[in-house]
């Protein structure tokens, strides 16, 4: 021992300690940015990019206490809740880092989740539901509207949505003092949508539109208006209208013809 008191083997711990600690940290930055970047391609527009939501429908995350739960945020993302559409291609370590990513983003300072951390809730979540029923997921493919419920929402559509949506629903004004829409219908509305539930897109039109007067309209015609919009799409049609039923919207989803 040098006289300090402090022995080599000490300062060789502490060296290792806090190299420990740097790879650590970089490991959950690095965490974070993948994080970052999950968020913004699939939440972001529900959530907002500040986290501030659009509540009720999207719950704000910023400063949310219930993302004290790991367990919580992951059962969510697996397997979706209400409005939110489930994400069960993402894998544990893009769980974790999303996870990661909202706990620690603006306000929060919940710390960062691990992927053996998600590993082992997803294992319980899925033998949990091993013997559960789960309702059959459909996709807007399978006739989930009625070519009536379509045709009946062409004039709400024409006069709520069209001036800055585009007739055609291609995001065109239909002035040019106006400004333009995101395309409701081809293919870049399914770049923005593809693989969310219609749950998802009912709650967020009927909480953000139109523009001037958001929920103006009823739920059953804020189903018809998407009715109206699948079938611009060429989604075909069925025998069933397109209910207002968070529930039964939730197990339809949007993705293209070729899946």
């Amino acid at each position: 021992m040098n006289r300090t008191g402090f022995s080599v083997a000490g300062a060789a711990g502490v060296i290792l300690a806090v190299t420990a600690f740097g790879a650590r940290a970089q490991d959950d930055g690095a965490a974070f940015d993948q994080g970052r970047t999950i968020y913004e391609q699939n939440c972001a527009q529900c959530h907002q990019p500040s986290g501030e939501g659009i509540p009720p429908s999207f719950p704000a995350l910023a400063g949310n206490d219930n993302l004290e739960d790991p367990a919580l945020i992951v059962n969510n993302v697996r397997n979706g809740r209400q409005a939110m559409p489930a994400f069960p291609d993402l894998g544990a370590e893009e769980i974790a880092a999303v996870a990661t990513y909202v706990r620690s983003a603006w306000s929060n300072d919940y710390g960062a989740v691990s992927a053996d951390e998600v590993s082992e809730i997803l294992q319980t979540l899925d033998g949990e539901g091993e013997d559960g029923d789960q309702a059959a997921q459909t996709t807007i493919w399978d006739g989930v509207y009625t070519q009536s419920q379509a045709d009946d929402a062409r004039l709400i559509y024409i006069g709520a949505c069209a001036a800055c949506h585009g007739t055609r629903l291609n995001g065109a004004p239909a002035e040019a003092d106006m400004g333009s829409g995101p395309p409701l219908a081809g293919p870049a509305f399914l770049r923005e949508w593809g693989g969310r539930s219609v749950a998802a897109l009912f709650e967020y039109t009927r909480s953000t539109m139109p523009q001037r007067n958001p929920g103006q309209y009823s739920d059953q015609q804020y189903a018809d208006i998407i009715a109206y919009m699948l079938s611009y799409g060429d989604a075909p049609a069925g025998d069933t209208p397109l209910p207002a039923d968070i529930s039964e919207l939730s197990n339809i989803i949007i993705e293209a013809e070729d899946g």
